[in-house]
């Protein structure tokens, strides 16, 4: 599902600005090999729904003054970050990080919910200290389709504009 995909990357993207290192899940080998924190980042669980009548939301102008029928939907879902790290202190303050973007730093269209972490652990697999988190958000996805169009566009992260999300 692309919308899934849209929401893991904008968090990647969201942590990066914060300034921690973030990559998609699931780490490998490479996470072993880091020196300084990574969180690494999943959509757990989502479930979704249109929006207004079949998901149309009504219409707006496009920016040459056409008329463009918006339709949106939602979706409920769990994102999953995991924070490891050679040390103890390092992974504690990816955490830290990662949890004041996550609750205050995250594009438009993704709502913040429920922010839980679970106690620090060694991870005997990497070698490496462990936090995991969850947060529970809600995410607001728009697509816009003109008179003329017959094709219907593909439905956008609210907030996150094309080509600003990794890869």
């Amino acid at each position: 599902m692309k919308e899934l995909r849209q929401m893991r990357d904008a968090v990647i993207s969201a942590l990066r600005s914060g300034g921690l290192a973030a990559e998609a899940a699931f780490p490998g080998k490479w996470a072993a090999e880091r020196k300084t924190a990574l969180a690494t980042v999943s959509v757990e669980t989502a479930e979704g729904r249109d929006l207004g009548f079949c998901g149309y939301l009504g219409e707006s102008r496009g920016p040459n003054g056409e008329t463009r029928e918006v339709y949106g939907k939602h979706l409920a879902g769990t994102i999953a970050v995991d924070i490891r790290a050679e040390r103890a202190a390092e992974c504690e303050a990816g955490g830290e990080t990662a949890a004041a973007v996550l609750l205050g730093k995250l594009p438009e269209g993704i709502r913040p919910g429920e922010l839980r972490w679970e106690a620090l652990a060694w991870e005997k697999q990497t070698g490496l200290f462990l936090r995991r988190g969850t947060l529970q958000c809600q995410a607001l996805f728009l697509a816009e389709r003109g008179e003329e169009e017959t094709e219907f566009l593909d439905f956008k992260l609210k907030g996150v504009l094309h080509g600003e999300q990794s890869a």
